[in-house]
Order: C-alpha cells, then sequence, then structure tokens
C-alpha cells in the first residue's frame, strides 16, 4: 500500500509538472517594441532615445586637405620656421585627413531646455613641419542651463563665423579666432527679437595670452626670430572677463563685445623670486561686428566684417587658434634673395601683451585689425568668397627702446634702424563646389604681405637649429617686408 500510494502522487506531480511546462510553452502577447521616434522641437537630425524624454543628434565630418606653400599645418601661410626660411626642408605640399564627431543633446525642463554638446576632432598631418603627426582634439564640451554655459564653448567675444568671415583658413588675422572653444562660465540672457546679452568668465591660460616679455637680456639671434624678450609669464589670477550684446534678425547680425584681461609678469630674474617683479595691469579688447545676409547680389549672399582695438591684450586681435607657439606670442620670420649686398633679405615680427626691463613697470602693447568676407552663391552648387584682412601691432617709445636695447642695436649698421612695430596684410578667395548635399570641394589661395618697420642691414648671428630648420649663416641681412602665396584644396563629408 506505502508503493502504491507513492506511485500515485509521483504521477499526479508528473502530470503537474507537465500540465505547466505546456503551460509556458503556450504563445504570449509580445511586449510592444519601443522604436525610436523622431523629435521635431529642436531642428532636424533629433531622435529621442528610447525611454526617455532627451532628444539625441549624432553629427561630424569627413574632411582631407592639400596645402601648398604652407609652414607647419595646413593652409597656414609660409611666414616662419623652414617655410619662412624657404630652404629645402620647406615642405611644399601638406597633406591633412580629419574625422570630426559630435553629440548633442536636450531636453525640455520647467527651467527651459537642458542641452550638452560636445565635440571631438581626430586628426592625422603630414609634413608639420617635417615628420606626420596623429592628434585627438576636444573642441567643445559644455552644458546649457537656464541661461548659463558651463564647459569649453566657443568665446562670447566671438563672432559667429570666428575666424572665417569667408575663408576655409583658420589663418585670416585681425581679429579673434576661438573655433576650438575656450573653458569658461557664461550666462546669456534673451530679450526677444534676436537681441541677447551675455557675460562670462573664461580661461586666459590657453588662446588669451599673448606673452609677457622681458627685454633685458635679449640676444639678437632671437630678436630675429621675432622675440621681443625672454618670456615671463607668471599664472593667471583673475579668468578674462568678457561681454557682449548681439542683434540678430532676418536681416543679419550686429554684435559688439569686449574683454578685460589681467597682464601679469612673473619675476625680474625668472630664477629668483627675490628679484622682485613689476606691478600687474589690466588690459582690454573692444570688437564691432556686421553681418548682411541675402544681399541683392544673389539668394543666400552675406558680408561678414569685424573690427577690434586692444592694449595689453593682442591675442584678441592676432592669435586665438591661428598662428601661434607654445609661448602664445606669434612669431614670425620670412627671408627673401637677392638681397646683394647682403646675404638675404629678412623680415620678422613678434606680438606680446606687453614688455618690460629689470626694474621697470609693463609697457602694454597696442593692436588693432579689421577682417571681412563677401560670400556669392552663383547657384545651388557653386560659390565663391573673397576675404581681407588687415593687422596692426604698435609699440610705445619706452618698448620700443626696451627691445632694441644694446645687444640688438649692436648688430645695426652704421644708418640703419631698429623698431618693433609691424603690420600684416592678407586677400583671398576661395570657390566652393558642392555636386551633392553635404559634400563640397573647396580651392582657396591666400596672398600675405608682411609691414616691417625695421630698416638698412644688421649682422644677424646664425638662426635655427633641430630637425625642422637648417640654420641661417651669420651674415649681413637688409631688413625688407616679405611676401608669401598659400593654397590650399579641401574636400569635405559633412553628415
Amino acid at each position: 500500500m506505502n508503493f502504491a500510494k507513492s506511485l500515485m502522487l509521483g504521477g499526479a506531480a508528473l502530470l503537474v509538472a507537465t500540465a505547466g511546462a505546456q503551460a509556458a510553452d503556450l504563445p504570449l502577447k509580445a511586449k510592444a517594441v519601443e522604436y525610436v521616434k523622431v523629435c521635431s522641437l529642436y531642428g532636424a537630425g533629433f531622435y529621442y532615445i528610447p525611454g526617455t524624454d532627451t532628444c539625441i543628434k549624432l553629427g561630424g565630418y569627413i574632411r582631407a586637405e592639400y596645402a601648398f606653400n604652407a609652414a607647419g599645418m595646413t593652409e597656414t601661410p609660409a611666414w616662419n620656421g623652414a617655410a619662412g626660411q624657404r630652404n629645402r626642408l620647406a615642405n611644399d605640399t601638406i597633406f591633412r585627413s580629419r574625422g570630426d564627431l559630435n553629440i548633442d543633446t536636450r531636453t525640455a525642463t520647467e527651467y527651459g531646455v537642458v542641452r550638452t554638446y560636445f565635440e571631438s576632432v581626430f586628426t592625422w598631418t603630414t609634413g608639420a613641419p617635417i615628420a606626420g603627426s596623429d592628434t585627438t582634439g576636444v573642441y567643445f564640451a559644455f552644458i546649457q542651463f537656464a541661461g548659463f554655459t558651463f564647459g569649453k564653448a566657443v568665446s562670447q567675444f566671438d563672432t559667429p563665423w570666428s575666424g572665417s568671415p569667408g575663408n576655409i583658413t583658420s589663418n585670416l588675422l585681425g581679429g579673434y579666432d576661438n573655433s576650438t572653444g575656450i573653458n569658461q562660465v557664461a550666462y546669456t540672457a534673451q530679450f526677444g527679437n534676436g537681441v541677447t546679452a551675455s557675460i562670462s568668465l573664461e580661461d586666459p591660460s590657453t588662446y588669451n595670452q599673448a606673452g609677457v616679455y622681458n627685454a633685458t637680456g635679449l640676444t639678437a639671434a632671437n630678436w630675429a626670430t621675432g622675440l621681443v624678450g625672454n618670456l615671463s609669464n607668471a599664472g593667471t589670477s583673475v579668468p578674462d572677463i568678457v561681454g557682449q550684446v548681439r542683434v540678430d534678425q532676418a536681416w543679419g547680425l550686429f554684435q559688439v563685445s569686449a574683454a578685460g584681461h589681467q597682464v601679469r609678469a612673473s619675476y625680474y630674474t625668472t630664477t629668483d623670486e627675490t628679484s622682485g617683479h613689476p606691478s600687474d595691469k589690466w588690459g582690454y579688447a573692444v570688437q564691432a561686428a556686421l553681418s548682411l545676409k541675402n544681399l541683392p547680389t544673389g539668394a543666400g549672399d552675406s558680408f561678414n566684417i569685424s573690427g577690434t582695438y586692444a592694449n595689453g591684450a593682442s591675442r584678441y586681435v592676432i592669435g586665438g587658434t591661428t598662428g601661434t607657439t607654445t609661448t602664445g606670442q606669434v612669431l614670425l620670420a620670412m627671408y627673401g634673395n637677392n638681397a646683394s649686398p647682403a646675404f638675404q633679405s629678412i623680415a620678422f615680427a613678434g606680438s606680446s601683451d606687453g614688455v618690460f626691463a629689470a626694474g621697470t613697470g609693463i609697457e602694454l602693447t597696442t593692436a588693432y585689425g579689421i577682417r571681412g568676407a563677401f560670400n556669392h552663391n552663383w547657384n545651388p552648387n557653386w560659390s565663391t568668397s573673397v576675404f581681407g584682412a588687415y593687422s596692426k601691432v604698435d609699440y610705445n617709445g619706452t618698448a620700443s627702446a626696451f627691445i632694441c636695447g644694446t645687444a640688438v642695436l649692436g648688430a645695426l649698421t652704421a644708418g640703419s634702424t631698429c623698431n618693433p612695430d609691424f603690420a600684416i596684410a592678407q586677400v583671398g578667395t576661395v570657390t566652393r563646389w558642392t555636386p551633392v548635399k553635404n559634400l563640397t570641394f573647396s580651392g582657396e589661395v591666400i596672398y600675405t604681405h608682411l609691414d616691417q618697420n625695421n630698416s638698412g642691414f644688421a649682422n644677424i648671428p646664425a638662426i635655427g637649429s633641430g630637425a625642422s630648420q637648417t640654420p641661417k649663416p651669420a651674415a649681413v641681412y637688409q631688413f625688407k617686408d616679405q611676401d608669401t602665396w598659400t593654397g590650399a584644396v579641401r574636400v569635405q563629408r559633412t553628415f
């Protein structure tokens, strides 16, 4: 009986298990698939992230560039290094390939739209200046919330076209160039009808310092590379204070912006903090910009122009991402041939925020410039831009005397003069062909003229060394303005 009872219980359990298994195998109603939905709140290309109320847009571009008679990077005029020396180490053609990826997210909240934006680039450049370079970079990484911007974004001082009113090059001087972003905390107020006002605190250490230079001890060899002294920057104490007012409407745009920039030197003797230091000073920059859209010359035509003046803040006129060295100063050194009785002709120049000498105060450097372009669409597939710029850097009499000290004057021949002031004039044109949407072929040429103010002749020591330069021999050189042409071809697919 016990055996029969166990058999009956086991059979019942088996039946229950089998029935359960069969029930589990029966088809059930599948969970609805959550498809990606278009988000039309913020323009084309946005989609809702599944399961959230956040919209996202992915974009970027692939770019190939080829530059001719350039220095360092593509499209940089041959105005320094081996290219400026015009020797056999200069690369006549420079190639660059670049990939860009950007991510834009936006969420509607009771405080307004919360936005995050990230853009990174991956670049391979050959001949920069003699070997290839493989680099990555973060252009932008910021959060926007309730009118505030936190992170790396375009400076509030800058114009919407930044350093390119019509050009593809990043080396058109005469104004601010911050197209790769700057760390900041900013607030923008919207007044309606396209009127906005912004104020920000921006990091000066990377893009906005043109350098503070101690002219004591300046040698003739360093002077002939464009240096105006020994770099003597102190650490940053106060961020740049930037303000902007803009009117952006259907007819175009008008903008006024200003920046306060602290100028600080380290010590009179950089290796000895007991040597003392000059007092800090405040420099500034102001800019006015105008853009006219949909001109009578054709649909989509535009005219962009800006004018900038700076005292003790030269990078707002000459610099940003343009033509700079690791010291922050823009150094130009160009040579020419057929300068008999001299070995060669030479023109060199350098910018700065300020100059001082042992035991003196900082003398602020003045810079001003104008930059603009006319952009014309021939038809939906072809367009042309004509652009130009003029930049001027002035050192006052005291600063000029510091720079043209004993060592420099000793290099001059009889009747020759030293004057560190200089000007740069540029003009160029670019034509673009867009055979299909978001694929553009561009060809650009730009002419650069360096107008230097030294005169006569100088006995200059050997200049230049290392893999990128063959030293120029110690010889007599004639001061003479220099010119250069630069060409570039670009192919870009945007997505």
